[in-house]
Formats: structure tokens, sequence, C-alpha cells
């Protein structure tokens, strides 16, 4: 088994975790960092909500039925849902798209070959 991190998001009204592979959690908070940077340049009336990462763990023991973990691969696909979704027309918004797609694409690659090595 592989060994996990997990990133803490913070939402304005409350927090959700993302696991990820250790090895790919660094990209996940420097993602969001670089998202949140470039986030208010955008000019787009359907701007969405970014949660910050405001910490990463080693291990999560979840002792409250209240908060979300989100598999990493599902939370990135869906951050790459919403950003694709965005009706931006004066800043290139591609060069952020390729970004997440990116670790998108090592994240499937990733869980692909998990998945190999335990069958």
């Amino acid at each position: 088994m592989s060994t996990m991190r997990y990133a803490i998001l913070q939402y304005i009204d409350h927090i959700e975790f993302v696991e990820m592979p250790a090895t790919h959690a660094y990209q996940l908070t420097a993602l969001h960092l670089r998202l949140h940077k470039e986030l208010e340049k955008l000019t787009a009336s359907n701007l969405p909500f970014l949660p910050k990462v405001i910490a990463e763990c080693d291990a999560l023991d979840l002792v409250s039925t209240g908060y979300t973990l989100h598999h990493g691969l599902a939370y990135i696909n869906q951050l790459e849902q919403t950003f694709a979704a965005i009706n931006e027309q004066a800043y290139p918004l591609v060069s952020l798209l390729t970004e997440i797609r990116a670790l998108q694409a090592q994240l499937e690659q990733w869980y692909e070959d998990e998945e190999e090595l335990t069958n």
C-alpha cells in the first residue's frame, strides 16, 4: 500500500480533506497557490470559489462524520470541470487548464500503476 498525504482545504464555512499520493500532494498545494494567484486576473462572470489549502498531513483519522474526504483524482477531475466551464475571454485560461490537466494525467497514471501492483 502506498503512502498517502492529506490536504486540508478551507472553504468559507467549512473544511474538507483531499487524499493524495504522498508523491503528488505538494503538486496539489502548488496548483492551488497558482490558481489563487491567477484567479483574480480572470474577467469572467462565472468564477468559481476556490478553497485554500491550509495544511498537509501524513495521517488523518476523521472522528466526525461531518467532514468530507475526497479521493485525489476525483477532486482534480472536479477542479478541471469547474475551470473548463469558465467563460473567459481576456485571460489565457488555457495555461491554467494545462496545469490542472497535467496533474490529472499524472494521478491517472499513478492510480493505474497502483492497480497493476495490487493485481
